[in-house]
């Protein structure tokens, strides 16, 4: 089920401009160079922003998601005709065949279940073609990113086109290691309007998620650490064995 941010027409349609800055995906950006990938799938690719970035360097672009809200938005925006949207989550993913499979931002994390998260795995190895990647970051648990997520550092007024000023802040609800539960809350000024969004992540361990992706026939070719935020994430590449292009 997509997180309100995410679902909520209202709420994908300011999504980007609440998340303005997508430097994270250069990284991705450079990885599918790196692969020579020519068709990607995106797992979770919510309003298309790195879709439509591989789709702009001629990279077939597949993107799958939940959330129907943040699928719309992404058609709506100018190219988006050149991606193609699939309502819908990594466990039934749709018939082709990819050189990289990529989860990008909190969507490793946002898997919290467990059962979940193995079929995740397992799913997202039936549209790589032999020696193909996928390839996900998730957040060192060690780093506790949930002690800054409180209102003091979060609070700010976006001024939207159309819409108008937003408030938004978010508070964690819930920790129960490696269980974060958090809140965001907008304010949407033009009427009053309030509405929040409630997520759950998962902090795993480096260990835990090799061994998950051996366990589901991968070969892990590295960790890598995030540049936007050294430190702080691994970042895993991992591969289906077989024979394909290096």
């Amino acid at each position: 089920m997509a997180d309100g941010c995410h679902g909520h027409p209202r709420l994908a349609a300011i999504h980007d401009r609440l998340d303005p800055d997508r430097g994270d995906l250069d990284a991705y950006l450079r990885t599918a160079e790196e692969f020579g990938a020519r068709r990607v799938l995106d797992i979770g690719c919510g309003t298309g922003v790195f879709a439509l970035l591989l789709a702009d360097r001629g990279i077939e672009a597949v993107g799958v998601d939940p959330a129907g809200a943040s699928l719309d938005v992404a058609r709506g925006k100018p190219g988006g005709e050149r991606v193609r949207g699939i309502h819908g989550d990594a466990t039934a993913p749709p018939p082709l065949e990819a050189d990289l499979v990529t989860m990008t931002g909190n969507v490793a994390q946002a898997v919290a279940d467990p059962v979940t998260w193995q079929e995740t795995l397992r799913r997202a190895q039936a549209p790589l073609r032999p020696g193909g990647r996928l390839v996900f970051e998730t957040r060192d648990p060690a780093g506790r990113a949930w002690e800054e997520w409180n209102r003091e550092d979060s609070y700010r007024v976006t001024e939207v086109p159309g819409v108008g000023a937003v408030e938004s802040r978010v508070r964690v609800t819930d920790v129960s290691e490696p269980l974060v539960t958090y809140r965001w809350t907008y304010v949407f000024a033009a009427d009053g309007q309030v509405l929040t969004s409630d997520s759950t992540l998962r902090f795993r361990e480096r260990e835990e998620v090799e061994a998950d992706l051996v366990a589901r026939g991968y070969v892990v070719d590295g960790v890598r650490d995030a540049p936007d935020r050294p430190g702080r994430e691994f970042v895993l590449v991992a591969r289906r064995p077989g024979t394909g292009r290096a």
